[in-house]
């Protein structure tokens, strides 16, 4: 296992990070195969855990606590907040009232008296940057969470929150959780550039481009992996955007066979050698899964294989942009871009 620095904190973390999205029913995992997960990760030197009060609803934030139980210190854990959680309108967001008693709710799910890492899962429009920092910077200065970061914000509000924090003399976000890829590489030509101006730890989502890239997708073989069960469109091959990602994975994969390596070990290693990306996510339903990303653990690619990668995707190319959580909101809504 490779170990970096978690942007500019000083804390050693793993290059793969163990992510808990798919644990409860979500991956339709059980305690006794989530804490078998986490002990193999562990073993393995990996010693950082994402979570959310978003995944399962606080399921997975439970599972992670019990899996975990008698080791915490050994473990840089991570969770995240913002998301809707249930119903009520403002049991959302990222406004001090809501951080504060989310924040408690995901220390009870998870047993333990602090977070190393609390992330703001999606930029919140509604809540201005002050309101949301000041109440990270007291939630940090009571002990609670250890660092803040973001995740999946666009690159003009990682700067306009790292202007607010100086100007109001709070804490700023030290890392950004993006979802990045082979096939997504839009980041590197906006959240990355702006991540090394600022020193930020990069903790990346999706490198495996929801199973586009894990092997199990190719050219002539029915697609039943377990995301494309609930989103379909997202893997239909008669889709323009769905076409690109297939005749892209077709090609990865004569590079990766030519490289003696898994389409995993191409995916995994293309996204940990980007020099601003602290480390990959990776999101195993199962042991096998598990142990198939762990093979990439020490994989570093040649600049041979970084260049037959770079020519079948461009750089700061995104090969379904529409998929993107990171759009400016006047991308969306032709309204927003009119004036009345």
């Amino acid at each position: 296992m490779q170990y970096r620095t978690l942007g500019r904190t000083g804390v050693q973390v793993s290059s793969l990070v163990l992510g808990a999205m798919n644990f409860g029913a979500i991956g339709r995992t059980t305690q006794d195969e989530v804490t078998a997960i986490v002990d193999a990760a562990v073993e393995a030197g990996i010693n950082l855990i994402d979570t959310a009060d978003r995944y399962g609803d606080g399921e997975s934030e439970e599972m992670v606590g019990k899996a975990i139980a008698g080791r915490r210190d050994d473990i840089v854990l991570a969770t995240k907040a913002s998301m809707p959680m249930g119903d009520e309108r403002n049991h959302q967001g990222s406004s001090r009232r809501w951080l504060v008693t989310e924040l408690d709710n995901s220390l009870r799910r998870l047993g333990v008296d602090h977070v190393d890492l609390y992330q703001i899962h999606r930029w919140d429009p509604a809540t201005s940057d002050e309101e949301t920092l000041s109440a990270l910077t007291d939630l940090q200065r009571a002990g609670k969470i250890r660092y803040f970061g973001s995740s999946t914000f666009p690159a003009y509000r990682l700067v306009q929150a790292q202007w607010a924090a100086r100007d109001h003399h709070l804490s700023r976000y030290v890392t950004e959780q993006p979802s990045y890829s082979i096939l997504q590489r839009g980041i590197e030509a906006h959240v990355l550039p702006v991540a090394e101006q600022y020193g930020l730890g990069v903790l990346v989502w999706s490198p495996l481009a929801s199973g586009w890239l894990s092997g199990a997708i190719r050219e002539g073989r029915e697609i039943a992996t377990n995301r494309s069960t609930f989103m379909p469109q997202r893997f239909d091959t008669s889709l323009p955007s769905n076409r690109a990602r297939l005749d892209a994975v077709e090609q990865l994969a004569k590079v990766a066979d030519e490289s003696g390596l898994t389409m995993i070990q191409l995916a995994l290693g293309f996204a940990t050698a980007h020099p601003a990306v602290t480390s990959a996510i990776i999101g195993p339903r199962t042991l096998d899964h598990l142990h198939s990303q762990l093979a990439a653990a020490d994989t570093v690619l040649s600049a041979d294989i970084l260049d037959a990668v770079d020519a079948i995707v461009a750089p700061g190319v995104d090969l379904a942009a529409h998929e993107k959580l990171d759009t400016p909101p006047a991308l969306l809504d032709p309204s927003l871009r009119r004036r009345r």
